[in-house]
């Protein structure tokens, strides 16, 4: 088995990105490597609530990702398992990974950091680093659309930092 982890650091407060995280209308807003909106997502954000998000990527195709969330922590933490139910990657079809996604307060908003758990392969590994790398840039973007709205509660904080969203890359274990 093996993994993937992304880190993501984004100009909101860590209970704005958690909400995009949590309820249909932010996952809607984000999910899915390609600039295409999401076609469905459902989301019961408790534990052994189950999510279900469907997704057309540029090539044409239809995506469905389901779980259950396995742990929620507002707003910190956020567990889900994770399989395809249609399109995706073949070798994961039928298979059973882990979500786990970890929200951490910085001077500028939130460092989000993103495991992607128990893929089958390296191959599998590189398809999920391509779609998570894609969608968590929808939600950096998403969440800096207005940063007025988005940013941390202080005066100490200038517009350039407000707006300043870094990117550090993809770990691969």
């Amino acid at each position: 088995m093996t993994s993937l982890t992304l880190v993501r650091r984004i100009a909101a407060r860590p209970s704005i990105v958690f909400d995009a995280l949590t309820t249909a209308d932010g996952i809607a807003s984000w999910w899915g490597p390609d600039d295409l909106p999401v076609m469905m997502a459902e989301i019961d954000a408790r534990v052994g609530g189950a999510y279900r998000v469907r997704f057309r990527t540029l090539d044409g195709e239809e995506h469905e990702a389901c779980g259950e969330c396995l742990e929620v922590t507002r707003p910190v933490r956020v567990v889900m398992s994770w399989r395809w139910a249609c399109g995706g990657d073949p070798e994961e079809f039928g298979r059973v990974s882990r979500i786990e996604i970890e929200l951490r307060p910085i001077e500028s908003g939130t460092e989000l950091t993103l495991t992607h758990a128990d893929l089958r392969n390296v191959a599998s590994q590189k398809s999920h680093e391509w779609g998570w790398t894609g969608s968590l840039a929808k939600l950096v973007r998403y969440l800096t659309d207005v940063p007025s709205a988005h940013a941390q509660p202080t005066s100490t904080l200038s517009e350039a930092q407000l707006l300043a969203t870094g990117a550090r890359g993809g770990r691969v274990t």
